[in-house]
């Protein structure tokens, strides 16, 4: 399954997330990090509510898609001549679309950029 044609299916997200979170739970990275929150003053045991990245990033997808389909149906209502809909909510609904898919692209590059990041750091 192709992410809106930019070459990322679901799997390979799945399999870098795998790849971070073993690396996160490395016993080397775990002392680091505890090392890292006593420095910064960070009490271990505060209740903190733990969201999953993937389901947010799914959800995020999600809504782009909805904001795109919401647009071209737009579209298609005004070029059939459909009278509630008028050119103004058109343009409006096409570039909220094209603002999102552009955001949502600027967030894969830095994801990538992060990722192949973590892989060439030394160890």
């Amino acid at each position: 399954m192709s992410i809106n044609g930019l070459g990322i299916d679901s799997s390979r997200i799945e399999s870098m997330l795998a790849q971070l979170k073993a690396h996160a739970t490395s016993p080397s990275n775990r002392a680091s990090f505890e090392a890292l929150k006593g420095a910064d003053g960070i009490n271990a045991s505060a209740d903190v509510s733990k969201v999953n990245f993937a389901d947010a990033l799914k959800a995020q997808l999600d809504q782009v898609a909805q904001t795109q389909n919401t647009a071209r149906d737009m579209g298609q209502a005004f070029s059939a001549g459909d009278d509630r809909v008028n050119l103004s909510d058109v343009m409006i609904a096409t570039q909220k679309a094209g603002i999102a898919f552009q955001a949502t692209v600027q967030v894969r590059n830095k994801l990538v950029t992060a990722y192949q990041e973590m892989m060439n750091m030394q160890v």
